[in-house]
């Protein structure tokens, strides 16, 4: 696949894995993200749905925001089932690299 031109990805954690991943300074996956072997981003015209599709039972979630060219080649563009290109990471990912966007 070709690389995407977009500035961000975005990941979303409920606030338990947002804490850990603040206490251990890296971000090696959530249970999906481990037993896919990559950590799952979505665009900002995905976020909606990942968190629909993803997150409808979290009473809270915390949206990070990660700025795609600090992830290099590690990050890659791929279909989805549906078709639909999403990004993601082949490494883990460091607190340094991402800001909160909202917490919700």
């Amino acid at each position: 696949m070709e690389p995407r031109d977009e500035a961000f990805a975005y990941k979303i954690l409920r606030p338990h894995e947002w804490q850990a991943f603040r206490d251990a300074g890296v971000f090696a996956g959530s249970a999906d993200d481990l037993r896919d072997g990559f950590i799952h981003l979505s665009t900002r015209a995905q976020v909606e749905g990942t968190r629909a599709k993803y997150f409808a039972d979290a009473p809270e979630i915390v949206i990070l925001r990660v700025p795609t060219a600090a992830l290099g080649p590690d990050l890659r563009w791929e279909p989805s089932r549906g078709g639909a290109l999403f990004p993601h990471l082949y490494r883990p990912l460091r607190l340094e690299e991402v800001e909160v966007c909202a917490a919700v």
